[in-house]
């Protein structure tokens, strides 16, 4: 297996402006997404995600690369203490947003596992970990933004 990069898309029953909302905004993030989130969501901004528990190797430390709105939304993460999050030490994760109908086809892409200069064993977990978390998360934006724009 190649393990470069995963590549996810899934449609979405809200305009590109709501989605981006939710997937740019501390508060939106966190009803589908990281237990906490800190964001300033223009480029070079900083931010922090927390899963679960609160200990250091469940906070993934981030960049904003690109704040591009509607169109498209990145960053950088890496969960080493301490490191700000930059090419060859960290995954980009990025949101293009196409308009589709009345609705948005949202294209994920995480790469940069290579990269990170793991040695095979790791590399193999950590891709199965975050083709794990894409599937289980995905799913849960596509039923957040539905609850979203259904509620008056």
């Amino acid at each position: 297996m190649e393990y470069g990069s995963i590549e996810r898309e899934v449609r979405i029953e809200a305009t590109p402006e709501v989605v981006y909302e939710v997937i740019s905004t501390p508060q939106h993030l966190r009803e589908w997404w990281p237990d906490e989130a800190e964001l300033e969501p223009v480029p070079g901004g900083a931010g922090a995600f927390t899963f679960g528990e609160s200990s250091p190797d469940h906070v993934a430390h981030l960049t904003v690369v690109d704040a591009d709105p509607p169109r498209r939304f990145s960053f950088r993460w890496v969960y080493d203490e301490g490191v700000t999050a930059a090419p060859g030490n960290s995954l980009l994760v990025s949101f293009d947003l196409v308009p589709s109908g009345a609705g948005t086809l949202l294209r994920m892409t995480e790469s940069g596992f290579r990269e990170k200069g793991w040695e095979a064993a790791v590399l193999e977990e950590q891709y199965r970990d975050h083709v794990n978390g894409w599937d289980y998360f995905l799913p849960r934006l596509v039923t957040y933004v539905a609850r979203l724009v259904s509620t008056p």
